[in-house]
């Protein structure tokens, strides 16, 4: 698969793989067994895929151990991101937590999050999301010691705003934002993406796929298995699925003219608009999988990617991405 370098010169697969789904906010009435998603973790590589991202509130603690189980055989040849900055504890969920990066939390979570994983050096190292109580200059110069003390090895934001990552690049170069971003959440269009180029930033946009709507596979009669976040998500109500319909409609027409599925279309979308742009889709199916890293190879022409601009422009996203208590801790 063709690499792309994230800022400070991180290179990383063309498309990567969130691994949050497989143990963290989707389906808990029939979720993935632990011996297929080790094996669907190590079919990624096999498809071309070095780059994986988890964190240690995706469980919490457990998604790390199984990312770190499937890809020990893959050390050197992988990079893994992961992210500090929940206040976790045990029976409550992070929105009711809050946020805790105070710099000897940052230390703590590196070396345990080097435990689960197995390794000795952190590849990417998140906030997961912003601090209001601890001023981004101290997240990232507790981040860069950890980098001079070669235990982490490259600095990364989540869901920052402009401002934050100025104010965190001064202190210790960031290599990665990473933001929710897709055809139907474009927020960072007006000012993260021209500030990750001025600064020379990657981007990982996460949920690059709507959540799986963009695949064009949830209609609204779509129910939604118990613990899966998208039962309070706006933009899965019935009525917001049945009015953004069209954009999916839009990508199945595009894609039968290049034997696409709306899910590729939509990817390939993503990595056409910046060089410098790694997606990270999640599933839990092989053949989505597959499905996804085959979009790596998907070449849209200028002529498409207006014609999906120009249908895309006419269609108004109906709904929040994320429920009010998460929408507070965006773009801080």
């Amino acid at each position: 698969m063709e690499m792309r370098t994230l800022g400070q010169g991180l290179k990383v697969s063309k498309i990567g793989f969130g691994c949050m789904g497989l143990s963290f906010s989707y389906n808990k009435t029939s979720p993935i067994s632990h011996a297929d998603a080790v094996a669907l973790l190590r079919k990624a590589v096999e498809l071309g895929v070095t780059h994986f991202d988890t964190a240690e509130v995706y469980g919490p603690y457990v998604n790390e151990e199984l990312v770190g189980e499937a890809l020990a055989p893959f050390k050197g040849e992988v990079t893994i991101g992961t992210k500090f900055g929940f206040n976790i504890q045990p029976g409550r969920t992070p929105i009711m937590q809050g946020m805790d990066s105070r710099p000897e939390q940052i230390r703590k979570v590196a070396e345990e999050s080097c435990r689960r994983l197995g390794v000795e050096t952190l590849d990417l190292f998140y906030q997961h999301r912003v601090d209001p109580a601890v001023p981004i200059e101290d997240v990232a110069g507790t981040v860069g010691d950890l980098i001079r003390e070669g235990k982490v090895r490259h600095f990364g934001l989540s869901e920052a705003s402009a401002e934050t990552i100025r104010r965190a690049h001064a202190v210790q170069p960031v290599t990665a934002l990473q933001s929710e971003y897709s055809l139907w959440t474009r927020d960072v269009e007006a000012e993260i993406l021209p500030t990750l180029e001025e600064l020379g930033i990657g981007f990982v946009p996460f949920s690059p796929l709507g959540k799986g709507f963009l695949t064009g596979a949830i209609g609204a009669d779509a129910k939604f298995g118990e613990g899966d976040i998208r039962n309070t998500i706006p933009r899965f109500t019935p009525d917001a699925i049945r009015h953004n319909a069209a954009l999916v409609d839009l990508l199945a027409e595009i894609g039968r003219d290049v034997s696409a599925t709306p899910g590729q279309i939509a990817l390939a979308w993503l990595m056409a608009q910046k060089p410098w742009i790694v997606p990270i889709p999640g599933t839990s199916k092989v053949h989505r999988l597959e499905e996804n890293t085959a979009s790596a190879q998907i070449v849209l022409s200028a002529a498409d990617i207006a014609r999906i601009e120009e249908a895309a422009g006419k269609v108004q996203i109906e709904g929040e991405r994320y429920p009010p208590a998460l929408m507070k801790q965006a773009q801080k």
